[in-house]
């Protein structure tokens, strides 16, 4: 790609706008969007949402956030028009975790939100569920999940070094937005567990600290491939030392096929890992991480906190067998609640015919 040899005047006012946005610390560190009134009344026009509902609040802050100011938001960050009813469901996903109410936003650990898209609204809006599913590439994919980290930025205030603290933060804070390859799944879709039915349109969230590989494609002994995760799902490095440990699969699809011929259900699946993924209180000792409770727990300690709260995802290409474990932020990993995603109205209701 080569660049015009003199670009337009407007092209030019363009750019002014955007090092004005930079100027006033409105964005992520990327340029975004100019909003302009006309581009956010757009927006508002495919929900039918009062603009000045408050959708978010930080009680500590004294900082509430809006429709209105969530459709500037996603302008800016380079969402089309159709994205905004995935924006609001997205944000009202990780509003549904507890940790998101709290001081999560400004933890030393700086947790990002993980979006998963199920249903039509995948292909509709051209969410990518296969190659490259945390990556770039795909505008809806980087752009929605972009839209909630501006308005955290813009709406409550939160900027590292300032009112954020992560000592370092995760590198997806950026944007972590993935589709669930449900044509490649062997188990019905994610959301189904987060109350919505399959075939429905819908987001879930859970605020993250970390996504970590598994590469195992040299064995389909299933009892091996689990062994694999649960190694992972206990490391050490993810255990407080207070009460237990979180995590989930980012599934890929050749590995979920594998144990879905095995014979394993998603909760089989989840029930495995559990028992499993344990560690010696030798192991927590020898790490300095004895438990600080009166009661030390069982040795071997189970790392995860439950069975349930294990969430696994089919997501990513079947061009390799290989997997990531995700560490879900707190001490339970996600509110198991899917939000539906209604689809962009055309036109406002009182404009509607008859």
């Amino acid at each position: 790609m080569t660049a015009a040899p003199e670009a337009p005047a407007d092209l030019r006012v363009v750019r002014q706008a955007i090092e004005h946005c930079h100027a006033q610390g409105w964005t992520d560190g990327l340029p975004v969007v100019p909003a302009t009134a006309d581009d956010v009344a757009e927006f508002l026009a495919t929900v039918d949402r009062d603009p000045d509902e408050v959708i978010g609040a930080q009680e500590h802050l004294d900082r509430r956030v809006t429709v209105a100011e969530a459709a500037v938001n996603a302008v800016m960050a380079g969402c089309l028009p159709g994205y905004f009813p995935l924006v609001l469901a997205a944000w009202e996903a990780v509003r549904e975790e507890p940790s998101s109410r709290g001081g999560a936003w400004q933890s030393t650990s700086g947790p990002a939100p993980l979006l998963v898209v199920n249903g039509p609204i995948r292909t509709e809006l051209g969410v990518n569920c296969a190659g490259g599913v945390l990556g770039p590439g795909f505008r809806a994919n980087a752009t929605v999940g972009r839209a909630l980290g501006l308005l955290v930025r813009n709406g409550y205030g939160i900027k590292p070094q300032e009112l954020e603290q992560a000592t370092q933060g995760v590198p997806g804070r950026w944007t972590l937005c993935v589709g669930e390859n449900e044509e490649l799944s062997p188990w019905e879709p994610f959301s189904v567990a987060g109350g919505v039915p399959a075939g429905t349109s819908a987001v879930s969230a859970m605020l993250i600290r970390d996504v970590e590989y598994v590469d195992n494609r040299h064995t389909e002994d299933v009892e091996a491939l689990l062994r694999d995760f649960a190694d992972t799902l206990a490391r050490t490095g993810a255990y407080l030392g207070m009460k237990h440990s979180t995590g989930g699969l980012l599934l890929g699809p050749e590995h979920a096929q594998v144990l879905a011929a095995a014979g394993y259900s998603r909760s089989d699946v989840q029930h495995w890992l559990y028992d499993h993924a344990v560690r010696a209180q030798a192991d927590l000792v020898a790490a300095g991480k004895e438990s600080h409770d009166v009661d030390p727990g069982p040795d071997p300690m189970p790392m995860m906190p439950s069975a349930a709260e294990i969430p696994i995802i089919v997501a990513g290409a079947a061009n390799a067998a290989i997997s990531a474990v995700f560490r879900p932020f707190g001490w339970s990993t996600w509110s198991g609640r899917s939000v539906p995603v209604p689809s962009p109205m055309t036109s406002r209701p009182e404009e509607s015919t008859p």
